[in-house]
């Protein structure tokens, strides 16, 4: 990789590494979590740099890889817990998250699948025949993960409101 390529990679990074962190730190409910995820997802990108970097949209690339990392550790920890599920659970978020808004709490209380299709429609503004492209399933699906995912919210937040 010559100058010019390493330079275009921090570039690149510098651009897009901080808003994928809060992208997947709704994913994951964690910023120390979404960060490891994301430097994984850059990691990755290194050796493909020159592909990549001629792609319409290599933000799209990383954010796929990025989602499909959070996916898979989402995937390992419900296999870890379902081992562990006499363990008392802590409900407590953690307070170097930075988290507290309802909003991130509601969204950390939906089922991955349909956190994945929120957070790529309206945080990251993909259409719904990108998120099913991205997440590899049909149109109908993420229509229907959005719907339902939309009433959870709605429902959580009502509540948290008369809380």
């Amino acid at each position: 990789m010559g100058s010019t390529d390493g330079d275009g990679l921090r570039e690149f990074y510098s651009a897009h590494q901080p808003r994928l962190v809060g992208v997947i730190a709704l994913l994951t409910g964690s910023r120390a979590e979404a960060e490891d995820i994301v430097q994984e997802a850059f990691v990755r990108l290194v050796p493909r740099w020159s592909k990549v970097s001629g792609y319409d949209a290599p933000d799209a690339w990383v954010r796929l890889v990025a989602v499909r990392l959070a996916a898979n550790r989402h995937r390992d920890s419900n296999r870890f817990a379902r081992v562990f599920h006499r363990l008392p659970r802590e409900h407590a978020p953690d307070p170097a998250d930075g988290y507290g808004g309802d909003l991130e709490r509601a969204l950390a209380g939906l089922p991955m699948p349909a956190r994945q299709v929120v957070v790529l429609h309206y945080v990251c503004d993909l259409s719904v025949a990108q998120v099913a492209d991205t997440l590899g399933i049909a149109e109908g699906t993420v229509k229907s993960r959005l719907s339902r995912a939309r009433q959870m919210l709605s429902t959580t937040l009502r509540s948290e409101d008369h809380a």
